[in-house]
C-alpha cells in the first residue's frame, strides 16, 4: 500500500442466517451488492446460524397443510421468486420436496470459514437448495459442494460423520435468541447496528455508514 493511500476502514459483519431460509438467501445477495457498493471498506464477515424449527423433522412446508395453506404458499412462492429475480437467486420452489434439517450444512459453513471459502459456500448452499431442490442435509451432497468450493471431498465426509461443530453451532443457536434475535436474516454490524430482514442495498448501506462514522 502506497504511504500516502490511507488505510481502508475494517467493520465485522455478522450474518444471523439459515440455508433453509428463502428470505435469508435474498438477504444475503443484497449484502453483498451493498458491499460491493462500498469498495473503500474491508468487512469480516461471520456466519451465525440460526436454526429455524430444530425440533421439526425434515418434512414438507407446514404451511401448506393448514386450511388455504396452498395458496398462501404459492403466492408468497411467487412474491419470493419475483424478488430473487432482481437479485440473481432462481428460485426453483417446485423442485423443493421436503425442508432438509440445516445442522450439518451450517457445520459445513463452519469448516469453509476456518478455510476462507465461507461466503462461497454459503452461497453454493442455497443454490444447491433453492434452484436444484437438492438435498442439503445429505453428506455427499455437501461434500460435493466443498468439493466446488475447493475443500477436500473425503475430508468433508469424514468431518461431517463425525460430531465437530455440533456444539458450536447449538451455542450460536442459542445465543441469538439470547440477544432477542427471532427472526432472520438478521445484520450485526460492528456488535452494536442490528437490523433483520432482506433489507434492499440501499438500507444496508447507510446503517454500514453509521457504524463506520462510529469507528473513524
Amino acid at each position: 500500500m502506497n504511504a500516502l493511500t490511507p488505510p481502508r476502514a475494517r467493520l465485522p459483519v455478522e450474518v444471523v442466517f439459515d440455508l433453509v431460509c428463502p428470505w435469508c438467501f435474498i438477504g444475503t445477495r443484497r449484502l453483498r451488492r451493498a458491499l460491493r457498493a462500498r469498495p473503500e471498506l474491508v468487512v469480516d464477515l461471520m456466519w451465525r446460524p440460526f436454526l429455524l424449527n430444530p425440533e421439526q423433522p425434515a418434512g414438507r412446508d407446514p404451511f401448506a397443510r393448514r386450511p388455504g395453506g396452498a395458496d398462501r404458499t404459492r403466492r408468497l412462492h411467487q412474491t419470493l421468486t419475483d424478488m430473487g429475480r432482481a437479485e440473481g437467486v432462481p428460485f426453483r420452489f417446485d423442485l423443493i420436496h421436503r425442508t432438509p434439517p440445516s445442522l450439518d450444512a451450517h457445520r459445513l459453513v463452519r469448516l469453509a470459514a476456518r478455510r476462507g471459502v465461507a461466503e462461497e459456500v454459503v452461497d453454493r448452499l442455497f443454490l444447491a437448495h433453492f434452484a436444484e431442490g437438492a438435498d442439503i442435509a445429505d453428506h455427499a451432497t455437501l461434500a460435493g459442494i466443498a468439493a466446488l468450493a475447493g475443500l477436500d471431498r473425503a475430508g468433508t465426509r469424514r468431518f461431517l460423520a463425525g460430531e465437530v461443530e455440533v456444539d458450536a453451532v447449538g451455542a450460536e443457536n442459542l445465543r441469538a435468541h439470547r440477544l432477542g434475535i427471532n427472526g432472520v436474516p438478521c445484520f450485526v454490524i460492528a456488535g452494536r447496528h442490528a437490523i433483520a430482514g432482506a433489507q434492499e442495498p440501499e438500507v444496508l448501506q447507510r446503517l454500514l455508514d453509521v457504524a463506520l462514522a462510529e469507528v473513524a
